[in-house]
């Protein structure tokens, strides 16, 4: 069994008076590893909150009624809570009334789950986002030379549990969890009314990964209204499926300002949704392929170790670029991403000069660990 880094966190944080908040995609491994977290537990109640007779027992219900429901369990879990109408007040409702019980909700979607938590739960929640499996959780399971082995594999096909576990049946795996995704968790939603288009959105920024996205451009390429185009991108960034990566800009009138790369938090997904899995060697696709991989574990990477950093992308009208860029304590740290070790590259000259003192490092295959664990 590959262990998961929340798992020591989480353990952390229990009976120190606050609800635990598990967020992330269907199917990255939040119900399992809360089985193995409370495996030895028998004063555990498990409740999940995709079915409709937990949805009602929590519509209208008082902190009396919630004691003699859970009568001696200790621990409480209401799985996938973003599907309970108010769920932020009834968990505020339980961390209030019965604090001798520890809650653990988790939840496969932001904008339902955690936006209406932080006003009804501040102060009162420890709040953790759980992704697919990491680099550094696989070379913690079977060490770092076999994974990065397998490097080439996992940016075809990415890092979900399911797909890790079942070694040659990954396609047929990944067209399911997309449509999971698509079909459960973000076409369900009132917002989205044009299925359709949302699939030619979500494909649309597959293909451009690693490229600066234009929402006219996608405007036009899915028939939906730029501001439409927004509102389901910023649905889809809820629902963890894309992250957005802003532009860094502080001193050049010629910095771009105001635009954004977006990402998608696994390749295995990227690619299942424009139908390839072609192997690295036959891509013309490999670069975007990389840098899509490299910045997804980063992001995973600095999330877990808590090391936390502004990030970024830098970008002139000129059309000098660089691929990423990190500050932490005040410091500049500007990355060239190449699959090739071979690659050179040498940082804008107009970079430096702008912001005296910063750092550069080319991330390639053969120096990875470096950057992600």
């Amino acid at each position: 069994m590959i262990d998961r880094i929340l798992e020591k966190t989480l353990k952390s944080k229990l009976h120190t008076g606050k609800a635990i908040v598990l967020l992330g995609a269907r199917q990255v491994g939040k119900t399992t590893l809360l089985k193995t977290l409370f495996s030895s537990s028998e004063d555990l109640l498990w409740l999940n909150g995709d079915e409709l007779d937990v949805q009602a027992l929590f519509a209208s219900i008082s902190a009396t009624r919630l004691k003699a429901i859970f009568g001696t369990k200790k621990i409480i879990i209401i799985d996938e809570a973003q599907r309970i109408h108010e769920i932020g007040l009834r968990m505020k409702l339980i961390t209030d009334q019965i604090p001798e019980v520890q809650l653990v909700v988790t939840g496969s979607s932001s904008f339902e789950l955690a936006n209406k938590l932080n006003e009804p739960l501040t102060g009162r929640k420890w709040e953790y986002q759980m992704y697919p499996i990491s680099f550094g959780e696989m070379v913690a399971h079977h060490g770092l030379l076999e994974e990065k082995r397998l490097l080439a594999h996992r940016m075809v096909y990415g890092y979900y549990p399911d797909v890790i576990n079942n070694a040659g049946i990954e396609n047929e795996i990944l067209k399911q969890l997309s449509n999971s995704y698509l079909y459960k968790d973000v076409l369900l939603l009132e917002q989205i009314k044009k299925p359709q288009q949302l699939i030619k959105l979500l494909q649309g920024l597959a293909y451009q990964v690693g490229s600066q996205v234009s929402y006219n451009e996608l405007s036009q390429l899915t028939g939906l209204d730029a501001k439409t185009v927004e509102k389901y991108i910023e649905v889809l960034e809820k629902t963890f499926i894309i992250f957005r990566l802003g532009s860094f800009s502080r001193n050049l009138r010629s910095e771009l300002k105001k635009s954004r790369k977006i990402y998608f938090y696994d390749n295995g997904i990227r690619n299942a949704l424009i139908a390839n899995f072609n192997q690295v060697e036959l891509r013309t696709d490999v670069g975007a392929l990389w840098e899509n991989f490299i910045v997804s574990e980063r992001i995973k990477y600095s999330q877990y170790s808590q090391n936390w950093r502004n990030s970024w992308y830098w970008r002139t009208k000129e059309q000098k670029e660089i691929d990423y860029i990190e500050e932490q304590n005040g410091v500049l740290t500007a990355f060239e991403f190449k699959w090739n070790p071979d690659a050179k590259h040498k940082i804008p000259k107009l970079f430096l000069a702008t912001y005296p003192g910063s750092q550069f490092k080319i991330i390639h295959r053969d120096n990875l660990e470096n950057f992600l664990i």
